[in-house]
C-alpha cells in the first residue's frame, strides 16, 4: 500500500514533468522555426513536387507531380496508379488577352 509520502512524490514527479514539456512548448512557439532550421542544417531543393490534385470521383483522381523538372500526370484510383501520361507542353502561340479600350 502506498504511503502519502509516495502519493505525493509520484504528484511532485508528474507535476515537473509536466511543467518542463510546457516550458518546451511554450519555447519551441517562441524560437521554434530558428532552432529547427538550425538542426536540420543547410536547406536543399526536393526533386520531387505535387503540383495539383483533382478529384475525378470518390476512387480515382489525377495527380500532376514534377520530378527533376519534368511534369508526369498520374491517375490514381482504387488503391492503385491506373495510368501514367506526360502532359503536353503549354503552347507557345497563344496571345494575351486584348485590353478594350473604352470610347
Amino acid at each position: 500500500m502506498a504511503t502519502l509520502l509516495q502519493i505525493l512524490q509520484a504528484i511532485a514527479a508528474l507535476a515537473v514533468t509536466l511543467g518542463l514539456i510546457g516550458l518546451t512548448a511554450v519555447g519551441l512557439r517562441r524560437f521554434g522555426p530558428d532552432v529547427i532550421a538550425r538542426f536540420q542544417g543547410p536547406a536543399r531543393e526536393r526533386r520531387l513536387a505535387l503540383l495539383e490534385t483533382l478529384v475525378l470521383d470518390p476512387t480515382r483522381r489525377l495527380v500532376l507531380v514534377r520530378l527533376d523538372g519534368e511534369e508526369r500526370l498520374i491517375l490514381i484510383g482504387e488503391g492503385r496508379m491506373l495510368e501514367t501520361l506526360k502532359p503536353p507542353a503549354p503552347s507557345r502561340s497563344r496571345k494575351a488577352p486584348a485590353k478594350e479600350i473604352a470610347q
